[in-house]
C-alpha cells in the first residue's frame, strides 16, 4: 500500500502529493494525518489517497512514520470542498486543508484531557466492614463515605471535600475496595449549564409557510432558499424547527451567525431544545474548548453547529441543513489568505453533500435578492412580526436644521426628549453609533494636519479613557501630544465623536441611570459580549451604546427605544456598496424597538434625510430600496451587473510596492492586449496606492478592474488569480468583489 501524502507547507514548490509506502500493519484512511520524512526531517502531512501501486522507484521511497490520529481528520466530502477551494481560490490545497481543522491541533498546543474517575465497587453490605478496616485512616473512611452513593466522582471532585486524596484513593484501589479509570472530557463552553427545555412557541401563519415550502426540500437533499423576514417575525424559530426536522432524518446541520456577539443568545436557544447535541464553534473560546467541540462535531456527538464564519467548515458528516443568518453580513468574507466567502462554501457543500441551503435575512444584500429575482433561489417572504406586534415607529431628524436653531449638542431635541420618557418609565433604550472612542480624530487647527499612525495610513482616534491615541487597524496606541507633529503649533483639538463621548454625555444628562457600552474596547476579554449583553438583559442597565455590534440580531424585550447617533457614516466610505450598508444597519438597529408588548421608537439623527437609502430604511421598505439601488447600480455598472476584481500589494517598501504595481499593471494590460475578446470586456483597469495606503507598517497598492458579466471574462480572472503570489518583499492577492476596497 503506498499513501499520497500532501506535506503542511505552504508553498508554491511543494504543492503537490509525495508518495510514501505504508508499514504492513499501519492501517491508515485518506484524510489521516499522518508524520513522514521530509528532507532532513519529520514533517505532518495529510493523506490525499491510498494506491496498490506507483511510478515511484522503490529506493527513493520513504515510509510513513505514523499516524497523528487514530481516526482520519478531515472526511471525504470535506476533502473535496478542499481540492475545489484549490481551484477556486486559487490556494495551495494544504491551506485549504488548514481551514478544515483547529489551528491549535497543527501546532500541538493542544490535546485531550484526561479525567481519572474514582467508583466503589464493594458491594453494599461489605462497605461498613471495609470503613471499619480502614479506621487508622481518616482520609479513606472519609472517601469511602463520599463514594457510597456508587456514583462515579473524579479525583478534581474529591479534591474539593478531601485535601490531596489521591494517595488515599490509590491504597483503596490497591485493596480492591475502588475502581480507578481515566476518561476523556470534553472542556464544552456550555459544560455545566443546566439545559432548560422550553416549550415550542405557536408558529404564525408565515413561519408555517415557510415551513412548508422548505421541509419537502430538505427531506429529499435538495432546495436554495432566501428567506426575507423583517426583525422580528420569527426567522430562528423557523431556523430551530427546520434544524429538528434535520434530526429527525439522521443528518446534522450549521447554523452560521455573523457576530461573535450574537453567537450566545443564538447557542443559548438551541441549547435549550437540543441539549447536548449542540456545538458551538467560534473564535473567542478558548483553544481546548475549541479543540474538543470540533472534536465532538467530529465523533457525531453533537450534530448541530452553530458559530461564525469558519463554523462553516464544521466535520458533520451527515450533512442535512446549512442556515446563514444576516446573509447580507460582509463578515462572511474572510480578509485572510486563503480568501473565502462562507456563503459560498455554504453553496457549495450543500450542493456536494445533498444538504439544504437557507439564507436569511431582514435586509438582504442586493446580489441575493437579485438572484432570488431571477430564480437561482427560492424566495419566501415574513412580512409581518410575530403576534402581529407592530414594527418601530421612526422619525428622521436633520441635524443641519438643529444646528441653524442653536442646538450644538451630539443629540437632537426630539431624541433627548424621547430619552428622558424612555428612562423615566423604566424602559430601555439602544444608542447606535457606529464608531468607537472619543474623538474621530485629532487634528491641528493651524496646518489641518490629522494625527495619523505611524504604521497605518490612518488617523488615530482619542480614547478617553486611557487619555491614548489608538489606531483602529493595527492597535497601536500613543500619547495625546501637546504639540502638532508637524507644524509644532499648540493648537491641536478633538474632533467628531465615538461611543466614548456619547457615553460621557448621556452620563451627565442621566447620572443615576445604568449605562452600559459594547463595542471593540469593551469587549476584548474573552466572556465579555455575554456579561454586557446578559447585564443589559437582566435589566441592570437602562441604555446600552454601541456600535454595528448591536445593530442586529439581538432580542431585548424591554427596549423601547433606539437612537442613531450619525447615520451618515456609512454613507462617506469610497465604497460603491455605501447605500446599500446604510439602508442595512439602521434598518436592523431600529429592528431592536418594540419587539414585546411595547411599542417600539426610533431616532435617526441625519445630515441627509433626503437620501433614499435613509429615507427608505426610515419606512423599513426594502423593496423600495432594492428597486432604487438596483436601477443606480444599472446605471453605474456596478455588482451585480460587473465584477469589481483587485489585486492588492503589500510590502514594507513603498519603492518596492509601487515598482511591483506598475509591473503588475503592464503584465496585465499585455495580457489584454495578446486577448482582444477578453479586452472587450473590462470597463476599468487602473492601479494606484490604495485608499488606506498603509496598514501594520506595509504599503499598499492596488491594481482595480471592473469587468462585465461575461463568460469571456473568466480568462481575466484566472490570469489575476495566477498573478497572486509572494514577489522578493512585495504580497500580492487577487481579490473578486471584495468584501471593501479600502
Amino acid at each position: 500500500m503506498f499513501a499520497e501524502v500532501m506535506v503542511d507547507i505552504a508553498h508554491e514548490n511543494v504543492a503537490h502529493v509525495f508518495t510514501y509506502s505504508v508499514p504492513q500493519k499501519m492501517s491508515l484512511s485518506a484524510g489521516t494525518r499522518v508524520l513522514v520524512p521530509f528532507g532532513r526531517r519529520s514533517i505532518e502531512g495529510y493523506v490525499i489517497n491510498l494506491c496498490d501501486t506507483t511510478d515511484c522507484p522503490a529506493e527513493k521511497l520513504k515510509s510513513v512514520i505514523k499516524p497523528m490520529e487514530d481516526y482520519p481528520l478531515i472526511l471525504p466530502k470535506l476533502m473535496e470542498l478542499a481540492i475545489h477551494m484549490q481551484t477556486e481560490n486559487h490556494s495551495t490545497l494544504v491551506e485549504a486543508l488548514r481551514l478544515l481543522i483547529p489551528a491549535q491541533l497543527r501546532s500541538g498546543q493542544v490535546s485531550e484531557k484526561i479525567e481519572k474517575r474514582v467508583r466503589l465497587v464493594v458491594p453494599q453490605e461489605k462497605l461498613e466492614a471495609a470503613i471499619e478496616q480502614n479506621k487508622r485512616s481518616k482520609k479513606r473512611q472519609f472517601v469511602l463515605r463520599l463514594l457510597s452513593d456508587y456514583e462515579e466522582k473524579s479525583i478534581q471532585e474529591l479534591t474539593l471535600l478531601v485535601k490531596q486524596p489521591q494517595d488515599a484513593v490509590k491504597e483503596l484501589a490497591e485493596q480492591g475496595l475502588v475502581e480507578v479509570k481515566e476518561q476523556v472530557v470534553f472542556r464544552s463552553p456550555m459544560s455545566g449549564i443546566p439545559v432548560h427545555p422550553s416549550q415550542d412557541p405557536e408558529l404564525t401563519q408565515e413561519q408555517s409557510d415557510a415551513l412548508d415550502e422548505i421541509i419537502p426540500q430538505l427531506r429529499n437533499g435538495k432546495g436554495s432558499f432566501l428567506l426575507h423576514g423583517v426583525t422580528g417575525s420569527g426567522k430562528s424559530e423557523v431556523y430551530i424547527r427546520l434544524v429538528r426536522e434535520t434530526l429527525k432524518a439522521g443528518k446534522g446541520a450549521i447554523v452560521l451567525v455573523p457576530e461573535i456577539a450574537l453567537t450566545p443568545q443564538m447557542v443559548s436557544w438551541f441549547h435549550s431544545r437540543f441539549g447536548e447535541r449542540a456545538a458551538v464553534l467560534h473564535s473567542r473560546l478558548t483553544a481546548a474548548q475549541r479543540y474538543d467541540e470540533w472534536r465532538r462535531i467530529r465523533f457525531g456527538m453533537a450534530q448541530v453547529v452553530i458559530g461564525a464564519r469558519s463554523a462553516v467548515f464544521a466535520p458533520l458528516k451527515d450533512l442535512g441543513l446549512i442556515v446563514v443568518d444576516e446573509e447580507h453580513e460582509q463578515s462572511y468574507i474572510s480578509d485572510k489568505f486563503p480568501r473565502y466567502d462562507a456563503r459560498e462554501i455554504a453553496a457549495f457543500r450543500c450542493q456536494n453533500e445533498g444538504a439544504t441551503l437557507l439564507l436569511a435575512s431582514a435586509t438582504p444584500s442586493i446580489l441575493s435578492f437579485a438572484k432570488a429575482q431571477k430564480g437561482d433561489y427560492d424566495l419566501l417572504e415574513m412580512p409581518h412580526r410575530v403576534h402581529n406586534r407592530p414594527m418601530a415607529h421612526v422619525e428622521l431628524v436633520d441635524m443641519r436644521q438643529e444646528l441653524k436653531d442653536g442646538n450644538r449638542s451630539i443629540f437632537s431635541r426630539l431624541l433627548l426628549d424621547k430619552l428622558k420618557t424612555c428612562i423615566g418609565s423604566g424602559h430601555q433604550c439602544i444608542l447606535f453609533l457606529n464608531r468607537r472612542g472619543y474623538a474621530q480624530s485629532v487634528t491641528c487647527r493651524n496646518c489641518g494636519e490629522a494625527i495619523k499612525c505611524s504604521s497605518c495610513d490612518i488617523a488615530m482616534t482619542y480614547h478617553q479613557d486611557d487619555g491614548m491615541l489608538h489606531c483602529h487597524y493595527c492597535g497601536n496606541a500613543i500619547p495625546l501630544p501637546s504639540e502638532c507633529p508637524s507644524c509644532h503649533s499648540a493648537h491641536i483639538k478633538q474632533f467628531g465623536i465615538g461611543t466614548q463621548r456619547v457615553e460621557e454625555e448621556i452620563r451627565k444628562l442621566f447620572p443615576d441611570t445604568g449605562i452600559l457600552r459594547m463595542d471593540l474596547d469593551t469587549t476584548e476579554k474573552r466572556g465579555s459580549h455575554e456579561e454586557i449583553l446578559d447585564a443589559f438583559r437582566a435589566r441592570r442597565a437602562q441604555v446600552l451604546i454601541g456600535t454595528q455590534m448591536i445593530a442586529k440580531g439581538l432580542d431585548f424585550p424591554a427596549v423601547t427605544l433606539v437612537g442613531v447617533i450619525m447615520a451618515d457614516l456609512t454613507l462617506m466610505l469610497p465604497d460603491f456598496r455605501a447605500p446599500e450598508r446604510t439602508f442595512q444597519l439602521l434598518t436592523q438597529v431600529s429592528g431592536r424597538a418594540g419587539r414585546a408588548d411595547e411599542a417600539g421608537e426610533v431616532v435617526v439623527q441625519t445630515y441627509k434625510p433626503e437620501h433614499y437609502a435613509i429615507a427608505a430604511a426610515s419606512r423599513q421598505d426594502y423593496r423600495e430600496f432594492f428597486q432604487e439601488e438596483f436601477a443606480r447600480r444599472r446605471r453605474g455598472l456596478f455588482p451585480p451587473f460587473t465584477m469589481i476584481c483587485r489585486l492588492l500589494l503589500e510590502s514594507p517598501s513603498e519603492t518596492a510596492c509601487s515598482h511591483k504595481m506598475e509591473e503588475m499593471l503592464k503584465l496585465t494590460e499585455d495580457y489584454l492586449e495578446l486577448h482582444p475578446e477578453q479586452r472587450r470586456r473590462v470597463l476599468i483597469l487602473r492601479g494606484e496606492a490604495a485608499p488606506v495606503k498603509m496598514i501594520r507598517g506595509k504599503f499598499r497598492y492596488h491594481i482595480l478592474l471592473k469587468l462585465l458579466v461575461h463568460k469571456s471574462s473568466q480568462p481575466v480572472i484566472d490570469f489575476l488569480q495566477n498573478c497572486a503570489a509572494e514577489s522578493g518583499e512585495t504580497t500580492i492577492y487577487c481579490e473578486v468583489d471584495p468584501a471593501t476596497l479600502m
